[in-house]
């Protein structure tokens, strides 16, 4: 039989933001009761004491599952270094069986370039390759026989590196990416290795995309 204090939980769990802004303790209690007093009702198929509901969401925030945002901000504390670059083009190409052999002549021929980005991803059916805009024709030669179904210019990339235990702690990302959310930063790409990151924006909103970043070192 459903309880109020489980509808109430899981009506939080399915609202990311209200679950942070909860754990953050910027909410009011009494006021969030009475905005899902209804849906709780509607949930439990009965009239439901409002009282009942604030009990309930003072049990949530003090959950087990709220202590876990406290343990990603003690991992965002402690991040690393954050770098940025600027001037890259991300190509996603079609799976092909040259497709390696091409991004392997690639590899040779910016081998000795120092001031060149390169990195790569690859899924089920497609790969994605970014590159810094000097290598641009170098890569458009190259790839010419391959099928490239988007090229988006004018980005940046930030990569954050990581505390090593990063790995235990579920909802970083998530975290992270709410946050940007949150500031209109629409996010082109992500690569990602164990302990750092990288994602794509569009130039012009790294510097708040950067600032977002850096301001989660002082939560």
């Amino acid at each position: 039989m459903k309880t109020i204090s489980s509808a109430v939980n899981e009506y939080i769990k399915s609202k990311p933001y209200l679950s942070s802004a909860l754990a953050d303790g910027i909410i009011n209690l009494t006021s969030l009761a009475r905005n899902i007093h209804a849906d709780i009702e509607s949930t439990m198929n009965k009239s439901v004491n409002q009282g009942a509901i604030i009990m309930a969401l003072k049990r949530v925030s003090d959950d087990a599952s709220f202590m876990l945002t406290k343990k990603i901000i003690r991992i965002l504390k402690n991040l690393g270094d954050i770098t940025v670059r600027s001037s890259l083009v991300d190509y996603g190409f079609l799976l092909s069986d040259s497709l390696l052999l091409t991004q392997a002549n690639l590899l040779k021929e910016i081998e000795y370039k120092k001031d060149v980005f390169y990195t790569s991803s690859r899924g089920v059916a497609e790969s994605n390759i970014v590159v810094s805009q000097n290598i641009v024709p170098l890569v458009d030669e190259l790839f010419k026989n391959e099928i490239c179904h988007t090229k988006l210019e004018d980005l940046s990339s930030i990569t954050i590196k990581l505390p090593s235990d990063n790995v235990k702690i579920p909802g970083i990302y998530y975290f992270i990416f709410q946050r940007l959310s949150w500031e209109g930063v629409n996010i082109t790409e992500v690569i990602s290795t164990s302990n750092e990151f990288t994602i794509l924006v569009d130039e012009d909103e790294v510097d708040i995309a950067f600032k977002v970043i850096k301001n989660l070192k002082g939560l």
